[in-house]
């Protein structure tokens, strides 16, 4: 009988004992180092138990500073105590997941469809679906709240007139309330809404601030322990995945994507150890897929001011530099060419992925312009580039 070609992998150890406790959407009993932010949301919607309304919140923190999972931890520990009393319910939604709210459409769908109401794809007029929506909240007593995880980009999406239709409404039920908590990687978040709709949200703002070396590497230790076999890890191994997630401003999911890559790249290879060498191994991995997956990710008018960026191959480049490639990839390529204004705005969004570094420099009397550079490695440069020229037929 011939030998199956998985056969071998069936019998050979494997240096994880729960792979699952290395992830980031995993949430442990006990999160370290986030105390105080935890007390803080519960303190804010704490008076949902007594059937009292609450203040909306708004949480802000850059990427892997641990806010999604503390928020998740809440409500977990709020459907623990609440148990079965429908009075209360929680609604958790990440804005960037695609055909859940991608649009104002599918976001209210979303919204009635978990009051289990039945709603096409598509058809319905979207203030029908608020009345809808509206009306099933008051029609009793009961808490309801919306976390709206990664709100910035659905604000991008589709503008903010939907957090004012929300929040409006909260002052016009007679039986329900609702709250609404915003997450989001952009401290400016707010700066740039609508003024109505900023006091109309009324809203409590906390910052989770970025870990420090030393507590990420208390979170990957307590990880470790689960997620590992006994003994197969060095603790240098925990020091340098730590030390270099700490420089990415203490990004704990970064953390946790290094040490269970080397822990899987140390698997492939046979070895007995996952050591320094894996986490160098992992880094370079990460890297390159993080890039070229935003890369492929971003709308082509994106991708062709990236591409304008490195053809202008400059140690310093304006964006004027930038805007007359641009134009040149357009006309080749039958894309429509957007404003000066809509162009920077593209390369502020760039620079926010963290694919380009931009810093605004005076002219004087000439005024301002912005200075752009490349903030990606050359090894990842090469794959980004080869992306861009099939994309763009050079």
């Amino acid at each position: 009988m011939e030998k199956n070609i998985f056969s071998e992998y069936l019998n050979k150890p494997s240096l994880f004992k729960n792979k699952d406790v290395l992830s980031v959407s995993f949430i442990p009993e006990k999160i370290p180092h986030r105390d105080n932010e935890i007390k803080q949301i519960v303190n804010v919607l704490s008076p949902v138990l007594k059937g009292h309304a609450t203040s909306n919140i708004f949480i802000y923190g850059k990427t892997g500073t641990g806010k999604t999972i503390c928020m998740k931890f809440v409500l977990d520990e709020l459907k623990k105590i609440i148990q079965d009393d429908n009075k209360i319910k929680s609604i958790y939604i990440n804005c960037k997941m695609k055909k859940v709210a991608d649009t104002e459409y599918r976001l209210l769908a979303y919204l009635l469809r978990s009051f289990g109401e039945n709603v096409p794809d598509t058809g319905l007029p979207t203030d029908v679906l608020y009345r809808k929506f509206f009306k099933l909240l008051d029609n009793e007593k009961q808490n309801i709240i919306i976390v709206l995880d990664e709100i910035d980009a659905l604000v991008k999406k589709i503008g903010d007139e939907f957090l004012y239709n929300l929040t409006r409404v909260d002052s016009e039920l007679k039986k329900g309330k609702l709250t609404i908590v915003g997450i989001s990687n952009d401290l400016s978040f707010t700066d740039n809404i609508d003024s109505r709709v900023k006091s109309s949200l009324g809203e409590e703002e906390l910052i989770f601030p970025p870990y420090n070396a030393l507590e990420l590497r208390d979170i990957l230790l307590e990880r470790s322990k689960e997620g590992f076999v006994e003994g197969c890890i060095d603790e240098s191994v925990i020091n340098k995945c730590s030390a270099l997630a700490a420089q990415e401003h203490g990004d704990a999911r970064r953390a946790l994507d290094l040490l269970r890559v080397a822990g899987e790249i140390a698997e492939r290879t046979n070895s007995k150890k996952i050591t320094e060498k894996h986490v160098d191994l992992a880094e370079e991995k990460i890297d390159l897929d993080r890039v070229t997956e935003i890369v492929k990710n971003q709308p082509r008018q994106s991708q062709a001011v990236l591409f304008s960026i490195i053809k202008t191959n400059n140690e310093k480049i304006m964006t004027g530099d930038v805007f007359d490639n641009y134009r040149e990839i357009c006309k080749n390529n039958g894309l429509k060419i957007l404003t000066q204004r809509r162009v920077s705005d593209l390369i502020a969004e760039l620079d926010m992925l963290g694919i380009v570094t931009t810093k605004v420099i005076s002219k004087g009397r000439y005024g301002r312009t912005r200075e752009i550079s490349l903030a990606i490695e050359n090894k990842v440069l090469d794959r980004v580039k080869k992306i861009l020229k099939e994309n763009f037929g050079e």
